[in-house]
């Protein structure tokens, strides 16, 4: 989406992250992240939190595997992603319904509080390359990938 904003959300997975695959073989992961923001009350000398705000995610293909192998319930990260509003009907009800997604561009765990080893993991499908870009300037994540099977990548 080249007209997307993109927002950066700093919070706690509230969930470990669950992943799925599509009929054509892509993962998908979801996971939730709250996220609570604080301000120093100068009056009461104290931090006081706001009010919480979560945020439903999901991560495809790659990313979507790294999140699950990676995440846990409680880890604290930061991600980066576009907001799209997803509409459906109530089976119920029938009553129209819709919620706003971070479909994720990129996610990690926050150093603030912790420790973190990387690893980096060969790329699937793809030539060989100095960096997280294609030979075309393409970012990984937005790369198609095409599964070579229909066994899970783990």
């Amino acid at each position: 989406m080249s007209n997307a904003t993109p927002i950066t959300v700093v919070g706690n997975v509230t969930r470990d992250p669950e992943i799925k695959f599509t009929p054509s073989g892509v993962a998908v992961a979801r996971l939730s992240i709250a996220a609570t923001p604080r301000k120093f009350d100068k009056a009461t000398n104290k931090w006081i939190d706001g009010e919480t705000t979560f945020w439903a995610c999901t991560a495809w293909r790659s990313l979507a595997e790294h999140v699950t192998e990676s995440l846990r319930k409680g880890d604290r990260v930061i991600a980066s992603g576009t907001v799209t509003t997803q509409r459906w009907t109530d089976k119920d009800s029938n009553e129209p319904r819709e919620r706003m997604v971070l479909d994720l561009d990129d996610v990690g765990p926050s150093l603030l509080w912790a420790d973190a080893t990387v690893t980096r993991t060969g790329r699937r499908n793809a030539p060989a390359a100095d960096g997280p870009w294609d030979n075309f300037g393409t970012p990984d994540a937005a790369r198609p990938q095409t599964p070579t099977d229909d066994n899970p990548p783990f």
